[in-house]
């Protein structure tokens, strides 16, 4: 006889949203996140240190908070999975610290978990399983890369393409600010944009020549080249929409046309577009359109899914559970790099050497 299903609660604290989810067999039982973007924004960007204390005070309110609406209670967990990297270093740490806790004092098994992965993870919560294989867009603040997914849990991540300067979502704020723009940048473009012409500036479409590799990514020379266009109107008033329009249909444009080949290169009838530009309203029409035409099946998730939150971690851990891999070493670490290679991430901490680089002073202990 199978035992009932596990309660699985993910923390996802790798930039500045501290999240709690809680997942069973699948199924997304309750969740909440605490932003501290506001705190952030008067810099123009996240804060590392400021985002690390951030976490430190909502984690425990944002753990009750996802119990709550799930009506669960610390009793009913049954194991924690938490992002173990990539991401800022401080900010992971308190994550991990407090996950630890948990499950230290629960006696429930802890899993270390790769926060792209949870990206990908978090369309199973609102579509189900991931069609095996599927090509997966991921495209966000720090990251933009294109993936052959087989068995999130059990296979090798395979990289068919990924960003080599700055990501989608870095473009959108760098130039946000340049256009005056507030921080975060990306949904900024994306409300400014309603009211422009997107065809009024001709910005380019970096790495989709004929001898580009077909699935790398590039946004920085786009991101220069808004950025000229701007200084161009100096003295004179910027036309603010139609930059904005204009920038985000090329990086839509960028993004759908590199994801639907990759799906037709390699016979596979799914795209998965995750992460948070994900939530752009022009990536996810013209992502529907031109899957359509190609016949590819297309699924995005909810928008509250899109962004960093401690479901999509949850959600992952629910599929390793139920896949039995094996939970983190008691000193898991945090790895603030970690490519993407698989959906578990249990860095060890590196240990220095105890013995002095140099002799001692007379009379030290």
């Amino acid at each position: 006889m199978n035992a009932s299903p596990l309660v699985v609660l993910g923390i996802e604290s790798s930039c500045d949203e501290t999240g709690a989810g809680l997942v069973r067999d699948g199924r997304l039982l309750g969740h909440a996140v605490a932003s501290s973007m506001d705190e952030h924004a008067r810099f123009g960007g996240v804060v590392p240190e400021i985002a690390a204390r951030a976490h430190v005070h909502a984690f425990t309110p944002v753990v009750r908070a996802a119990l709550d609406e799930a009506g669960l209670t610390l009793s009913d967990i049954g194991a924690v999975a938490v992002t173990t990297g990539p991401g800022l270093s401080g900010a992971l740490q308190v994550g991990l610290a407090g996950a630890k806790g948990l499950a230290y004092a629960l006696d429930v098994p802890l899993y270390g978990v790769h926060h792209l992965a949870g990206h990908v993870a978090a369309d199973t919560l609102e579509h189900g399983p991931l069609p095996d294989p599927c090509v997966v867009l991921i495209v966000s603040g720090g990251h933009t890369s294109l993936l052959l997914v087989r068995d999130l849990v059990r296979d090798p991540i395979v990289h068919l393409g990924d960003t080599l300067d700055d990501a989608a979502g870095e473009c959108f704020d760098k130039v946000a600010r340049v256009f005056g723009l507030p921080y975060p940048g990306g949904p900024a473009i994306d409300r400014t944009a309603r009211h422009g012409d997107p065809h009024a500036v001709t910005f380019p479409r970096p790495l989709t020549g004929p001898r580009d590799d077909p699935y790398a990514f590039s946004f920085s020379g786009l991101k220069t080249a808004a950025a000229r266009w701007a200084e161009r109107h100096r003295g004179t008033t910027l036309p603010v929409a139609d930059g904005a329009a204009a920038l985000q249909e090329a990086v839509a444009d960028v993004l759908t046309r590199k994801a639907v080949a990759a799906c037709t290169a390699h016979d596979v009838g799914t795209l998965v577009v995750v992460g948070g530009v994900a939530a752009n309203s022009r990536v996810r029409t013209l992502a529907e359109q031109r899957c359509a035409a190609a016949g590819i099946t297309l699924r995005v998730p909810p928008l509250k899914l899109c962004t960093d939150n401690g479901a999509m971690i949850a959600a992952v851990g629910d599929l390793l559970v139920r896949a039995g891999a094996e939970p983190a070493p008691l000193d898991v670490s945090i790895d603030p790099s970690a490519p993407l290679e698989s959906a578990t991430l249990h860095p060890v901490a590196r240990h220095p050497a105890t013995r002095p680089r140099h002799p001692a002073p007379a009379g030290a202990v």
